[in-house]
């Protein structure tokens, strides 16, 4: 099954930071996304757009709304002003990570 079956994603940027939420379509199904979604997990889905030398990624739990945020220092190589990145706000980031098979 592929994340996108259990949750939903938004995305932020700032600088060449982008935060990924990611959250569950219902209550019952965020303790499966605490477990599943690790910092290690999300890292080794993006290994090939981090900065191997980099920040590493963050995640903070939100229960009260069902949600994970992954912090991804470095991963927009500079931002929206600075990068030459098709996607330089970041927002395929958030589909990229729900396409993550668990």
């Amino acid at each position: 099954m592929k994340l996108r079956e259990l949750a939903h994603s938004r995305t932020g940027d700032k600088g060449d930071t982008s935060n990924i939420s990611v959250i569950a379509y219902r209550p019952e199904d965020y303790p499966r996304l605490c477990e599943w979604l690790t910092v290690e997990r999300v890292t080794a889905h993006f290994a090939e757009l981090l900065e191997p030398q980099g920040p590493p990624l963050r995640r903070y739990e939100l229960p009260n709304v069902h949600a994970l945020n992954f912090v991804l220092p470095g991963i927009l190589r500079g931002g929206v002003t600075r990068s030459l990145a098709l996607d330089a706000h970041g927002k395929a980031l958030g589909a990229a990570l729900l396409d993550l098979e668990l």
